[in-house]
């Protein structure tokens, strides 16, 4: 499937359970494993469980290939792989915690030790 379709589909099929904050990630000069990123917050474990499956129907309906869907089990965060195209959809405090916009962006982000030597010495 054509990478903009099945990254139009995956936000779609995000937007239709009521996911928020969706973010897509360009990781094309990052890593060779996969093209995008696709990360979105749930409320709760029933939405968190609710948006990955939306992803996967969606994609199964256009026929496209899930390949793997982990953490369904506790719904705090559900990663489902379609190979170009790498979903992550996580409670807000998991998302927060793990903070994987500032992982995977294309420019490092100062460090915080740095940072905080920086303000402590102004």
């Amino acid at each position: 499937m054509d990478l903009r379709k099945l990254q139009k589909l995956v936000v779609s099929a995000l937007e239709d359970i009521k996911g928020r904050d969706i973010e897509v990630l360009n990781t094309t000069k990052l890593t060779s494993l996969f093209d995008r990123i696709v990360i979105a917050s749930g409320d709760s474990n029933r939405q968190v469980k609710a948006l990955a499956r939306s992803v996967q129907e969606k994609v199964a309906e256009a026929g496209g290939e899930v390949l793997s869907v982990e953490g369904e089990e506790n719904g705090e965060w559900v990663l489902v792989d379609l190979g170009d195209i790498v979903v992550h959809v996580m409670q807000p405090a998991i998302r927060a915690h793990y903070n994987l916009e500032e992982l995977w962006s294309a420019r490092p982000a100062k460090r915080r030790a740095v940072a905080e030597e920086d303000s402590a010495a102004a």
